[in-house]
């Protein structure tokens, strides 16, 4: 049976209830999430072959404290980076290092500020100078499958309805999902309830309520879904060693429908790509 509670009196910590929240609430996550929006905005014109991950690392802690915001993974369960930076074939929470971005790599960038106590959430994929169309394809699926996703959050439909909006495109233009990550409850925790899964059923998973804020993220493969994390404990990365891509928004959800809060000032959702 699924909970729901007021966020305002509901304890700092993930109790498997979802949370509801008000004005302020979705105003403090418009602050936390612009921050996050216009740090990627600015990392666009910067990612190019000899660049490495640790000097996006540096940049994006450097901008977080320029404009009062500490990066929610710095320290986070031992992970001592203020981004992470998944490359090629890396699914998710590749460590940034010196090794430098090659002519073709393709890479995630995901970051999380906190803003006087709110999680701002995002990452997208950036192309490193000329890229192969495969890779480029698999980049305009990935964007297509998150706005695809969010367009099914409203009122009354169910989390399974994003999932299968994610999947059917996805599968369609032959590609997969990977299902041993998914998109998450956000707010004043940085991960909490509810998961969001990014396959399934329109009928399945919890209602969607107005006042719910959480993450939607979806990871697709070229190749087959199947995932494996390194020794690392941390580094996620495709099992065929097939491309990955990965998109992500925080959203709320509204009377009507959603709010996206991490969407780029500057219009660069998906840098590098044409522009819709």
């Amino acid at each position: 049976m699924v909970n729901y509670i007021e966020a305002a009196s509901a304890p700092l910590k993930n109790t498997g209830a979802i949370r509801l929240y008000g004005p302020e609430a979705f105003e403090a996550m418009r602050k936390a999430c612009n921050v996050t929006a216009r740090c990627l905005d600015a990392l666009a014109p910067m990612i190019k072959p000899g660049l490495t991950t640790n000097e996006i690392d540096r940049f994006v802690f450097e901008f977080g404290m320029d404009n009062g915001a500490l990066p929610a993974t710095l320290n986070y369960r031992g992970y001592r980076h203020s981004v992470c930076t998944s490359i090629n074939h890396v699914v998710c929470h590749g460590i940034p290092d010196d090794k430098p971005l090659r002519e073709g790599d393709i890479v995630n960038i995901d970051v999380t500020y906190v803003v006087d106590g709110w999680h701002g959430d995002s990452s997208r994929m950036y192309p490193v100078g000329e890229i192969k169309r495969a890779a480029e394809r698999l980049l305009e699926v990935t964007h297509e499958c998150l706005m695809r996703g969010i367009a099914a959050v409203r009122p009354g439909a169910r989390t399974g309805a994003i999932g299968a909006a994610i999947q059917a495109y996805a599968e369609a233009q032959r590609c997969s999902v990977v299902r041993d990550f998914c998109g998450h409850g956000v707010g004043q925790l940085f991960h909490d309830t509810p998961n969001i899964l990014h396959y399934g059923q329109v009928n399945e998973g919890p209602e969607l309520r107005e006042g719910m804020i959480f993450t939607i993220e979806p990871m697709i493969n070229l190749g087959k879904p199947h995932v494996k994390v390194l020794a690392d404990g941390w580094t996620a990365v495709t099992r065929d060693r097939s491309l990955t891509a990965q998109y992500e928004h925080a959203v709320g959800v509204t009377a009507t429908g959603c709010e996206i809060f991490t969407l780029s000032p500057a219009g660069l959702d998906r840098p590098g790509l044409p522009p819709l």
